[in-house]
């Protein structure tokens, strides 16, 4: 017997999370020049420089284990939600946190509902869990089912996961409508709602899920300081539900997940008020130039509440983009093989975009001068 055969089987069908490429990736492997990443949803303001600041303060410091608990930061967070530090659970990026959920929760004979195209860690974590994986096809306009999601609840439901808005489609669902689907849950299932793109929403009636945290034990607030805060290489995400959800995530987090200097960037983040307010401008200008030039183009495209749009194009087109040195989101494994997704950049990365898909358009060769 090898190796291979004492591998879990719910683990050796399990495939591994496939990030976006590099730009420096993609100009060794294609031989192009002056690349531009347009895949992970990345801060093209970069993180605030009172975070920079921040860490090379404790640069010095990084012999010393950080504070497991995160005191600071949990409490800054608490004041800022309105709730007590032992309803805030941190972790390295949210994506760890959803793996504690299934640590706790799932188990062989669960089920996870999520939607469908959604974040492909959903996946990995109910999965690594042992546990099966339900997922809801998204309405005709990309959107939450959230009907057919409550109809597939069963007595082997564990978690139900509400990503909004939603990756990759950058489509969100209303107050209303959710506040509906939630009420008519089981007590017994943890409701998680990822919410990585809040900040960026702009519909009035958005969804909030800090208030149902505060108000339905089991109900669980994801966010993150990857995107807004521009702090993605520091892993530092976390989530707000009531305190005894967040006492059984504790149990099983590793002890010391998020670093020191990670604690103390997001710390500073959450002050740079002139740096959040410049993101987001810069976002929603680069999301209004994104829409209006490549919708002219005759491209179908999504209205979007996130950093990103979804594009239909044609299958195949983003590899066709990235020889053109413009590095986007194929959808292939999400179902979606006629799309691509395409993070807001700097605005000159967004008009190298615009320009490639102009020149694919007019059918141009796979090289741009």
């Amino acid at each position: 017997m090898s190796l291979e055969d004492r591998v879990k089987p719910h683990i050796a069908k399990l495939e591994p999370y496939q990030p976006g490429k590099r730009a420096d990736e993609v100009e060794r492997e294609l031989g192009v020049r002056d690349a531009v990443k347009l895949t992970s949803n990345e801060n093209p303001c970069g993180p605030s420089p009172h975070a920079i600041a921040a860490v090379q303060e404790l640069a010095g410091s990084v012999d010393q284990y950080p504070d497991r608990s995160c005191r600071q930061l949990r409490g800054r967070l608490a004041e800022h939600a309105g709730v007590g530090p032992e309803q805030v659970i941190v972790g390295a990026g949210s994506d760890e946190i959803i793996e504690l959920l299934a640590k706790v929760f799932l188990g062989q004979g669960d089920e996870m509902i999520c939607p469908w195209p959604s974040f492909a860690m959903y996946k990995v974590a109910a999965q690594s869990a042992g546990a099966q994986l339900v997922r809801v096809a998204l309405d005709d306009e990309l959107v939450h089912d959230l009907d057919a999601m409550a109809a597939a609840v069963t007595e082997r439901t564990r978690i139900v996961v509400v990503c909004n808005p939603n990756n990759p489609t950058g489509t969100s669902v209303g107050r209303d409508a959710f506040d509906r689907f939630a009420a008519a849950l089981p007590d017994d299932v943890v409701l998680v709602v990822d919410e990585a793109y809040v900040e960026y929403v702009k519909r009035e009636d958005c969804v909030d899920a800090v208030e149902w945290a505060r108000r339905r034990p089991g109900t669980l607030a994801l966010r993150t300081f990857s995107k807004l805060y521009g702090l993605a290489g520091l892993r530092v995400g976390y989530g707000i539900a009531d305190a005894d959800l967040c006492g059984w995530l504790e149990r099983v987090r590793p002890p010391f997940g998020v670093t020191r200097l990670a604690e103390a960037a997001a710390c500073a983040a959450l002050d740079d008020h002139e740096h959040i307010e410049r993101s987001l401008r810069v976002n929603e200008e680069g999301l209004r130039y994104l829409e209006r030039e490549i919708a002219a183009l005759g491209y179908r495209i999504w209205p979007s509440d996130a950093s990103f749009v979804l594009v239909r194009v044609a299958p195949g087109m983003g590899d066709a983009l990235m020889r053109l040195g413009v590095i986007v989101r194929s959808l292939d494994g999400f179902g979606l093989p006629d799309c691509v997704r395409v993070s807001v950049g700097s605005p000159e990365a967004n008009e190298r975009c615009v320009k490639a898909l102009r020149h694919l358009r007019e059918g141009g060769a796979a090289s741009l001068r």
